[in-house]
């Protein structure tokens, strides 16, 4: 593990924090241009090259390296599914994007609402919900999931419903499993570390290595929602727990 606290690690965070708002103002820009300009499937394409870019720069001028288990797991563009996730840091947010496209991610509203940032989340149909509201907001969530499903877009869904602390365990809500159910798809369960490198709250990134580990799929036939939910719930806190 390489120090947290040297020099060389403020100044990458430095250099990356720049970077990181420069990209995003000019992709922020740029994005309603493309909405306009490009065809529906183009648009998370040439997102995912804003994506492919941060994740290179926290690379390069952070000193992190990222470590895939499991890539046999992903299922080709064919097979659209429920990816459940746990939710450390806004890494794992631009990672996810490009790991499994084209993806529709469901978020809080209130981030449509950042000048940039937001207007680039607009591309990718995301799935908007107001968790104050919480019966509605899992009413959207299967509505809009199942069409997006059935559009061949798959929805990313962390079970956790908002970011947690490496090392620290949160109730996993049933959305996912649910969502999975009803659309008859399967769960791809992923789980990583990328809190250490990648903390939320502060501009601060740190050196050392992200381990992503991807699971098998999780077959829906045959099964209910609190069958389906268990399976999911299961892999992903013994996998966490390996891989703190």
């Amino acid at each position: 593990m390489k120090p947290r606290n040297s020099l060389r690690a403020l100044i990458g965070s430095l250099l990356f924090t720049l970077c990181y708002a420069v990209l995003t103002g000019f992709t922020g820009i740029l994005a309603p241009l493309i909405g306009f300009i490009l065809p529906p499937s183009w648009r998370q394409p040439m997102l995912n090259i804003h994506n492919h870019s941060l994740l290179f720069l926290f690379r390069v001028l952070c000193g992190v390296k990222v470590d895939i288990i499991g890539r046999e797991n992903l299922p080709g563009k064919d097979c659209p599914v429920v990816l459940a996730a746990n939710h450390q840091s806004e890494w794992e947010t631009y990672l996810l994007q490009v790991l499994k496209t084209p993806i529709s991610t469901v978020l809080k509203k209130e981030l449509l609402s950042i000048p940039f940032f937001g207007w680039g989340l607009r591309l990718v149909q995301p799935i908007a919900i107001d968790r104050s509201k919480r019966a509605g907001a899992l009413k959207q969530i299967l509505k809009q999931g199942k069409d997006r499903l059935q559009a061949g877009r798959s929805v990313l869904i962390f079970p956790e419903g908002t970011r947690t602390m490496p090392g620290k365990e949160r109730d996993f809500n049933k959305g996912a499993a649910m969502l999975a159910a009803s659309s008859k798809r399967p769960i791809l369960p992923i789980v990583h570390n990328a809190g250490h490198a990648w903390p939320g709250r502060t501009w601060r990134r740190y050196p050392g290595t992200i381990t992503v580990v991807i699971g098998p799929l999780i077959e829906v036939e045959g099964k209910d929602t609190n069958q389906i939910h268990e399976e999911m719930e299961h892999w992903m806190r013994d996998t966490m727990r390996k891989h703190p």
